[in-house]
């Protein structure tokens, strides 16, 4: 009887195996860290309270009184943040004024608010003659907003229902079908 023979031939070691070794040796390593494990049940810390987006924004009146957005729950809130030299921004501004005007008996809050200075904001304000409520931004940073314009709209339980960048014609139909939804979705 005959004895079947296998022979195996040894492949050359390659580069990209050593790279593929290399790269499990240290994930393997990395995931025996303490640091880089998962805590059991015992280790897990509380949960992380969410801060409300309405304590995170920062905003005072152009008297520099302090806005608490709080104020106005149970009211929708939409915010604009947007700058003087933001030509997007001074674009969309006469559409937000519409818009506020066609809503002007619904449960909602129209505020624009810049991070510039005061005089800044009243110069504007007082040239572009555009009957919108301006407020002072304490923490643009804080709020990771990535461009200007950019709107939040905020439902009145206090939370944050859209956010979006760029620009939009606020006054047309869709738009205010938008607002309205957020508002009826409330009352």
């Amino acid at each position: 009887m005959e004895h079947l023979v296998m022979k195996y031939t040894a492949t050359p070691f390659k580069r990209h195996d050593a790279r593929l070794v290399t790269t499990l040796a240290c994930a393997m390593l990395l995931w025996s860290m303490p640091g880089c494990r998962s805590k059991t049940s015992e280790q897990a810390a509380a949960p992380e309270v969410k801060e409300s987006i309405t304590t995170k924004i920062k905003i005072n009146e152009l008297n520099n009184e302090a806005i608490a957005l709080d104020q106005h729950r149970g009211k929708t809130i939409f915010i604009n943040f947007w700058a003087t030299w933001c030509g997007p921004c001074i674009k969309e501004m006469p559409s937000i004024e519409r818009a506020k005007n066609i809503l002007k008996d619904r449960n909602i809050e129209f505020m624009v608010a810049s991070n510039e200075s005061v005089e800044q904001i009243q110069g504007f304000a007082t040239k572009r003659n555009l009957d919108i409520h301006y407020v002072q931004l304490q923490n643009l940073e804080e709020l990771n907003i990535p461009a200007l314009p950019t709107t939040y709209i905020i439902d009145p339980t206090g939370e944050l229902v859209f956010s979006e960048t760029g620009y939009r014609e606020w006054d047309e139909a869709a738009n205010i079908e938008l607002i309205t939804k957020i508002i009826d979705s409330h009352e």
